[in-house]
């Protein structure tokens, strides 16, 4: 079983100091143990564009894939608000079409979520 060489300095949690890696040339962050990074792992999460108060039609858009070159490859299109993804189904952009089809210059919009797993439909409230 190997254990932490008791010369090591180790720096514990979220706030650890950066640290310079000689050997490498990079900062790195150590942390103590492998439990207390487990620990505070958070698993990170992609919200909906449902869940936001209102969005801008200016937003950039961008494709995720999970699973990439397997048979289970799965792609969606996520906005990105103070660092945090939200999913925009491809419903949503295609109401959000026609509404721009007769209303180019809408600048801000929301989304109402109804439903859930294959039932869910989301309706696009323009704004403004």
């Amino acid at each position: 079983m190997l254990e932490p060489n008791n010369n090591d300095e180790y720096i514990t949690g979220k706030d650890a100091e950066r640290v310079y890696d000689d050997l490498n040339n990079k900062e790195v962050k150590k942390i103590a143990t492998l439990k207390e990074a487990a620990l505070e792992y958070e698993t990170p999460q992609t919200k909906n564009i449902a869940e936001l108060e209102v969005v801008s039609t200016a937003i950039p858009i961008t494709e995720k894939v999970f699973k990439e070159g397997t048979d289970e490859e799965f792609r969606f299109n996520v906005i990105s608000i103070n660092n945090e993804d939200y999913r925009v189904p491809n419903s949503v952009l295609n109401s959000l079409k026609m509404i721009l089809d007769e209303n180019s210059k809408l600048e801000h919009f929301k989304v109402k979520k109804e439903g859930t797993g294959l039932q869910t439909k989301y309706t696009v409230i323009p704004i403004g």
